[in-house]
């Protein structure tokens, strides 16, 4: 049998087990996509990955060995994802202690909690018995940490600054002179030109937005984040202004943008089984060892390690703490967001990942507003993964999604195909999805909730909409335009053959590899440099800004690039 009849008899394996025997929809992967990653990889090296050397139900992998990473594009780096998704998901060997459970969740691993009230963070590391804390995802961050809106048209990330108020409970603007001012009211000319009002009636001249009031003379935790970068575009900073049911934002530069409709900060989604969205943020030891070794602040232009001699700075930092040996570590530095919901009344919840966790509860008397009144254990089922890691060559880190087949489903998009010419894939909404109704219709993807009220802690209605589940569509399916054939089909090749080694009850074997992406040469992120799936956004995580890219958000080939590592207190 030649390599490319085993690709396709493979591929024809992995594709039936997807779309058969499940009460959800589970979407089938094409199964003549002609992609050279696919052909790249085979059948022994898959199994290599196991550590019984062959691939077993539920078996244990090790993780791809970043500090060899052969750094080829594009395959090698599909390659190391498929690998590092099945070594987090795999069941714990006994070296890695903890009493079982996944290896993401064993004592290798820290939990990264939410700020605290001065913005900083902590690992919490993991013991045997315990049940780790999930929170309710808000909307995506931006480079700075803020959350974010999407500028009208042209879909570039702009992030929204804290408000700043001046003393009646107003917000504050900086007029032509420099002086600040609080805003009123908002006009707007017959040209269509927005002008502010003052407290008493008057223009404000040439306004701009302000970070922060001259009266607080400490810098904010996004001002320390923004000190990271040598080079920040500031016209991506908008402050938002609320008044009179108006919404606007302005910019440093006096400029007023004009962002797409249903775009809000706060963001909350909801499964289609009623269950709120959870969201985890799991970094490994050499990550928390590399973050300790910094000492507070992180020294400007910090690069996460990417080779054996940072490594063993890492390893001999370790000894000196008592944390020797680190397990696994050329796995190098690991993130991992991961995004659950609630496997009570969902559908084939044994096809699911799962664990038990500690989440919010919430009054729900109010359709508009639920209150939290506490906390509850649950089991709940992954749905979604953010695998990112540090390898040779690429201080900007890796960056891979994954996600459950029965997610949602996709948007039309192309592939190449064996022998030759190219296919396309209608968008289909028919079927049982987590985060869709069937024969759902446009449109898609809008925010029917938020985090509001007066702690920011209450999931409350977007005007328009009650809290209720939005139907999502996965707009680029393989992290890419819709339209690249060649690019989409390398992507499912590769995960047709990996898919196709594990075990056919092997409960990994239900998630996909949407994509990966990275920088030329591992430099700072620019419009031109990302490469690999260049459009990569998980229908779980970045739900209602799907367009742009891992690194719009994450622009950086510093440790500034992990919207956790600088703001996070050494363990030691």
């Amino acid at each position: 049998m030649t390599q490319r009849d085993l690709q396709r008899s493979v591929a024809t394996l992995a594709s039936l087990a997807f779309a058969t025997g499940c009460a959800l929809t589970q979407f089938s992967l094409p199964t003549d996509a002609g992609g050279a990653c696919g052909a790249s990889i085979t059948t022994a090296e898959v199994n290599a990955w196991f550590e019984s050397g062959s691939a077993s139900l539920n078996g244990a992998v090790r993780p791809a060995n970043s500090v060899t990473f052969p750094n080829v594009p594009n395959c090698s780096f599909y390659k190391w994802s498929e690998q590092m998704f099945l070594w987090l998901t795999s069941p714990a060997p006994p070296r890695y202690g903890g009493g079982g459970g996944l290896v993401m969740n064993t004592p290798a691993f820290f939990d990264v909690s939410l700020p605290d009230a001065s913005g900083q963070r902590h690992f919490e590391a993991h013991s045997a018995g315990v049940v780790r804390a999930f929170n309710v995802r808000t909307a995506q961050r931006g480079v700075l940490g803020l959350p974010i809106v999407l500028q009208a048209r042209t879909l570039r990330l702009l992030e929204v600054l804290p408000p700043v108020l001046g003393p009646s409970g107003r917000p504050l603007v900086q007029d032509a002179g420099g002086n600040e001012a609080e805003v009123a009211d908002i006009r707007t000319t017959n040209e269509g030109a927005v002008v502010l009002l003052d407290s008493a009636g008057r223009d404000i001249r040439a306004p701009r937005a302000l970070l922060r009031s001259k009266s607080n003379p400490e810098a904010l935790p996004f001002e320390r984040r923004l000190a990271q970068f040598e080079q920040f575009d500031r016209s991506s900073l908008v402050q938002k202004l609320v008044l009179n049911n108006r919404i606007i934002f302005l910019d440093l530069f006096g400029n007023f943008q004009k962002t797409e409709q249903g775009q809000a900060d706060g963001g909350v989604l909801l499964a289609q089984n009623g269950s709120l969205v959870y969201y985890s943020l799991t970094v490994n030891n050499v990550f928390a060892l590399f973050r300790s070794m910094q000492g507070t602040p992180v020294p400007i232009g910090t690069q996460f390690p990417t080779n054996q001699a940072q490594l063993n700075s890492v390893l001999t930092f370790a000894t000196s703490k008592g944390q020797s040996p680190v397990i696994d570590a050329e796995a190098l530095a690991v993130e991992i967001k991961a995004s659950w919901v609630e496997a009570a009344g969902l559908a084939d919840a044994s096809q699911f990942i799962q664990m038990k966790a500690i989440v919010p509860t919430y009054d729900k008397t109010n359709p508009n507003e639920w209150v939290p009144n506490g906390t509850t254990t649950v089991t709940l089922a992954m749905v979604g993964m953010h695998v990112v890691g540090s390898a040779a060559g690429h201080p900007e880190m890796l960056w891979a999604t994954f996600e459950h087949v029965s997610n949602a489903p996709n948007a039309e998009f192309m592939y190449t195909k064996l022998p030759a010419g190219t296919t396309t894939v209608p968008q289909s909404t028919t079927g049982v999805w987590v985060f869709a109704a069937n024969g759902a219709v446009a449109p898609f993807n809008q925010m029917h909730m938020r985090l509001g009220g007066p702690a920011n802690d209450r999931i409350v209605a977007v005007p328009g909409f009650s809290i209720s589940p939005s139907n999502i569509l996965r707009t680029m399916p393989w992290g890419l335009l819709g339209s690249n054939p060649g690019g989409n089909a390398e992507v499912i090749s590769i995960n047709n053959v990996v898919r196709g080694v594990l075990d056919a009850a092997d409960v990994r074997r239900n998630y996909f590899h949407e994509g990966t992406t990275w920088t030329i040469f591992g430099a700072s992120p620019n419009g031109s440099n990302q490469v690999g799936t260049n459009r990569l956004e998980n229908t779980t995580m970045e739900t209602f800004n799907q367009g742009a890219n891992c690194f719009a958000c994450h622009g950086s080939n510093t440790t500034a690039v992990s919207h956790v590592f600088n703001d996070t207190k050494p363990i030691f």
